[in-house]
């Protein structure tokens, strides 16, 4: 079954979400070391049928591309290279964390739980994909 791939790559540590089968959800999937993001996705598409990558692009307010932006430049090209059939989206990332702080208190999530960078970061993989899916949704809407 094909699935889609959202990823919030950071200088540290990436967060993974997959879609279901069916591209209506999304899911948070894992947090991985930046370093071994690339082996990881390798090892998930031998199991999985992979059709896009989703990557949250971060951006200021004014929409041009914030500081962090190079570092995902750089991942994009890697990701290219290692997996030139899948096509990639760039999906704004804006809030994403904030949004999935928030999504972890609503959820009933400990304080000291909280405190887990590596959950923020799958659970905005997961925000990341979903709006990327909410949109594909609503464009086949209007069709």
């Amino acid at each position: 079954m094909d699935r889609i791939v959202g990823i919030d790559y950071g200088k540290k540590r990436t967060g993974v979400a997959v879609s279901d089968p069916l591209g209506i959800f999304a899911s948070a999937l894992d947090t991985v070391p930046s370093a071994n993001v690339v082996d990881y996705l390798k090892n998930y598409t031998q199991k999985e049928s992979i059709i896009r990558f989703v990557v949250g692009y971060p951006m200021n307010l004014n929409n041009e591309p914030s500081e962090g932006a190079k570092f995902v430049d750089q991942f994009l090209n890697l990701l290219r290279k290692h997996f030139p059939l899948i096509p990639v989206t760039l999906e704004d990332e804006r809030f994403t964390s904030k949004m999935a702080f928030q999504a972890m208190i609503d959820g009933g999530v400990k304080k000291m739980e909280r405190r887990d960078k590596s959950m923020v970061d799958k659970i905005s993989a997961a925000i990341i994909l979903q709006s990327y899916l909410d949109r594909v949704a609503n464009e086949r809407g209007r069709e």
